[in-house]
């Protein structure tokens, strides 16, 4: 029909031209076009592949809106297939659509042996395990379990306290990987930033503006952080990669990936989700985690529900940490399980900025603190008794309510730090599979179970994440009265301890809640409760926090 488009086929039979396959479709071309752009110098090159849907299928789907729902073809329609493609199978045998297989001597099937060969064999295979890393002792982080005497931490200095020391044992510290997306001098690593570096495939190749400080941003083409700019998913995905690496390198790294806990899973929830998948080895860090404890920065920054989406993770290992103590014990056993002993699973610990002071570790808690739950006090020998639970900066509103409990009402209260609430009910329906498919044995006892069954009274939890997280264990109490205190809404700025009297997670809250759960069970009169009420200046009729 065109003059120039016969000239450009006029060296064609007709057989050729029927056979010009669209530019998507067609090998050739698509691999003399990467070749062009390989070539190409200077410049970006872009490859526009035009493609049509369900290309081959003819009347059966090809350029039809209904061709990614079509299951199969009818026998005129392969027929049709087979001729388009120049494929050897007869007529007889269409209905029953055979796989064709080029014979043994053929370029085709040398080619493909060719290449399964350089790439290393016929199966692809996965390395299960990586080089073990000699992890150093737990006394190593001495000055994490000692406490921190007078002066006040928070539990994101003591990480990096903990992580300054990793990376200078002569051992395994050049396996560790430290990843910030945007937020290192907030996180309080920019010390870092001359010892480690931060790496730049470029080096560095501008003057930083704070060049004139000791702690200036130093890029390096040795750098060992990684800082991505803003970008979580680019700073996941470099975690993802260290974290495999002893499966895909066969180098074990030690990735621990830090960010703001409500930028991790709320906006990277499917690559964490990947990652398990994938059998990433790592830690993730919740940085200024919870709903009360970044004060001033509102519905944006301000997360209260992250651990249950870390608990959504069957090989993710969630912990909430109050003090530098649990957070050393925590981070050590997880390298130990991880680079040691070959688990294959990923940790995430939430880390907070409030400064506070630093209790030395008490003797023997180290295992309970892997399990998810200790004794961080007893109480007096009162008779009324309550068991108080908390993690995270919420715990010290929880021990702050048992000192309140025993000196204005009388009430006797035991605190217990419970590191995972996500860890206790996991072993705890470990347990119950183990007791419905062996009716025969003698039962077995949750861990959270058998640790509170010598300690009576109602049991009330509080954290600052929203209600479900720590009514995970619920099940396991027993005929217990069980309350759990939550920050269940959305994030607001203020103060810390306006958010905590807002959201109804403070130590006048512990108290009132104690005491309606013994009013509940008979114990005190419920006359108790409205003086609490009162004393505590509460406002019974407020809007509940979760719905505003």
């Amino acid at each position: 029909k065109y003059p120039e488009l016969a000239a450009m086929v006029a060296n064609m039979t007709d057989e050729d031209i029927w056979r010009l396959n669209r530019g998507g479709h067609d090998p050739i071309k698509i691999y003399s076009a990467y070749a062009a752009a390989m070539r190409h110098k200077g410049q970006p090159t872009v490859i526009l592949a035009k493609t049509v849907k369900g290309y081959g299928m003819g009347e059966a789907g090809e350029g039809q809106n209904i061709t990614h729902s079509q299951k199969k073809m009818g026998e005129e329609a392969l027929r049709a297939f087979r001729n388009r493609f120049a494929i050897p199978i007869p007529d007889d045998q269409i209905d029953s659509t055979p796989y064709f297989k080029p014979p043994a001597d053929s370029a085709e099937m040398q080619y493909l042996h060719e290449r399964r060969a350089a790439l290393g064999g016929y199966v692809p295979t996965r390395r299960a395990k990586g080089k073990p890393l000699a992890i150093p002792s737990l006394d190593t982080f001495k000055a994490l379990l000692e406490g921190s005497g007078e002066r006040e931490m928070s539990t994101t200095m003591a990480f990096v306290r903990f992580l300054t020391s990793l990376t200078r044992d002569k051992t395994i510290g050049k396996f560790v990987v430290p990843i910030v997306p945007d937020e290192a001098r907030t996180f309080g690593m920019e010390g870092m930033f001359r010892q480690l570096g931060i790496y730049s495939s470029v080096g560095q190749l501008y003057k930083p503006v704070d060049s004139d400080q000791v702690m200036y941003y130093r890029e390096d083409t040795k750098g060992q952080i990684l800082q991505e700019g803003i970008n979580e998913a680019g700073a996941m995905s470099s975690w993802m990669a260290a974290a495999t690496s002893y499966s895909n390198n066969g180098v074990s790294m030690i990735p621990f990936y830090i960010y703001y806990s409500m930028f991790g899973f709320q906006r990277v929830g499917d690559l964490a989700w990947a990652a398990g998948d994938m059998q990433a080895r790592g830690f993730l860090l919740g940085g200024t985690a919870g709903r009360t404890t970044l004060a001033g920065e509102g519905l944006q920054h301000q997360d209260g529900h992250s651990h249950l989406q870390a608990a959504f993770i069957p090989n993710c290992r969630a912990y909430d940490p109050t003090f530098a103590y649990e957070l050393a014990v925590i981070l050590h056993d997880g390298m130990k399980k991880m680079y040691e002993e070959q688990h294959n699973v990923f940790y995430y610990v939430t880390v907070m900025n409030e400064n506070y002071l630093q209790p030395a570790m008490p003797e023997g808690v180290e295992e309970d603190i892997i399990k998810g739950i200790y004794l961080y006090r007893q109480g007096s020998r009162k008779k009324k008794r309550v068991q108080l639970m908390g993690s995270g900066t919420i715990l010290r509103e929880v021990i702050a309510a048992a000192a309140l409990l025993e000196d204005e009402w009388n009430v006797a209260a035991d605190v217990w730090s419970v590191t995972s609430f996500t860890e206790l009910r996991r072993e705890a329906i470990h347990v119950e599979r183990w007791n419905m498919l062996h009716p025969m044995d003698k039962p077995r006892v949750p861990h959270v179970t058998r640790t509170l069954e010598n300690h009576k009274g109602p049991a009330i939890a509080a954290t600052d994440y929203i209600r479900s997280f720590p009514a995970q264990i619920l099940p396991y109490l027993g005929d217990r009265h069980f309350v759990a205190l939550g920050t269940d809404g959305f994030g607001r700025s203020d103060m810390r301890s306006q958010l905590r009297k807002f959201f109804e997670v403070n130590r006048h809250y512990v108290v009132v809640a104690a005491l309606k759960a013994l009013a509940d069970i008979g114990d005190v009169d419920g006359s108790l409760v409205a003086q609490a009420i009162k004393a505590y200046k509460i406002d019974p009729d407020k809007p509940n926090p979760a719905t505003v």
